[in-house]
């Protein structure tokens, strides 16, 4: 895991989410756990070595955006830093292709596999998606299981906070309707 010299929460419209940094980037990100102080708790524990203190203006930036792109703004914040010292080579590839996807669309974890050149890697997509430590400026949450099916979901709230992120984007497949255009609420 990488270096951080201090860790914020932030409120979105998901809830408060958590922020850490380093001299490098960003180094962790955490989505809403069901409560502040679950949220807090988790943040101290993925970094124990740093207070929680003000963001500084880099990692002030990213708040904003990520807040702003939780209330539905379209950004792909593909211009965060972020440290990834610390994080697999595979896990790597796959949250460079999962930061390509733009807000609203989506891909299977197949598809992710065969863009990163591991055609058959469909399970060990999800598993480095299921360790992202950077969600949403690495949008797991745009990477969904074959068929349509949301597959599954390590943040807080699971499979429900991801489709409710799907929702805040207006979520489609490829030149189809959006994934909620029918009416339906979560």
């Amino acid at each position: 895991m990488a270096t951080a010299l201090g860790f914020s929460l932030f409120e979105t419209a998901i809830g408060h989410c958590g922020i850490a940094w380093g001299e490098r980037g960003l180094a962790g990100l955490l989505l809403p756990e069901p409560s502040v102080a679950q949220t807090r708790a988790r943040m101290r524990r993925l970094f124990p070595q740093v207070d929680e203190v003000p963001p500084p203006p880099e990692a002030q930036a990213a708040i904003q955006r990520i807040t702003a792109l939780l209330d539905g703004t379209r950004d792909d914040l593909l211009d965060i830093a972020l440290d990834m010292s610390g994080v697999p080579p595979f896990h790597q590839r796959v949250y460079e292709v999962a930061r390509a996807i733009p807000p609203g669309r989506t891909l299977t974890y197949g598809e992710v596999a065969a863009r990163i050149g591991e055609p058959g890697a469909a399970r060990a997509v999800g598993q480095a998606l299921g360790h992202n430590p950077f969600a949403p400026v690495v949008p797991c949450h745009r990477v969904l299981a074959a068929g349509a099916r949301s597959g599954g979901f390590s943040a807080g709230g699971g499979v429900a906070t991801k489709l409710r992120m799907l929702q805040i984007e207006g979520a489609q497949f490829g030149e189809a309707p959006g994934l909620f255009d029918d009416g339906r609420a979560l």
